[in-house]
């Protein structure tokens, strides 16, 4: 799906305490730096649909596992992403996206955008007004 991209990242296993990669600068979907919030959400808790009209999101699981759905108007794309499925996914500007727990213990995902949060820029809108069966 244009505008969405799917990036392996490192996860250096060790037995003091495991290394989750994010993103590097010199990441190709690397877009510039404006904050990182991490955020979780509850088993089975749809938390969507936005699209941003600026933001660039790099979205990262390092705990529990998270269902991803992007929808760019035409069709969808899902994915889980977790520690056993650890990469980045990039949603560009444009594109909505909604995502839900799916372990029962903590699901925590982590968004490196390119730009400061501004609620002026983004567009919401109810889980029934995209048909998408959960």
């Amino acid at each position: 799906m244009d505008g969405v991209t799917l990036s392996p990242v490192k996860l250096i296993l060790n037995p003091k305490g495991d290394i989750f990669h994010a993103i590097k600068s010199s990441d190709a979907s690397f877009d510039g730096f404006g904050e990182a919030y991490f955020s979780t959400v509850h088993a089975g808790t749809i938390k969507g649909w936005k699209k941003h009209t600026l933001m660039t999101l790099n979205l990262i699981v390092p705990c529990g596992a998270v269902e991803f759905v992007c929808f760019d108007g035409e069709a969808f794309q899902q994915v889980i992403l977790s520690k056993e499925n650890y990469q980045r996914l990039t949603v560009r500007p444009g594109v909505w996206v909604a995502f839900r727990g799916v372990s029962n213990g903590l699901n925590l995902l982590l968004n490196v955008a390119n730009i400061e949060h501004d609620p002026k820029e983004s567009e919401s809108c109810g889980l029934e007004e995209i048909n998408y069966e959960w």
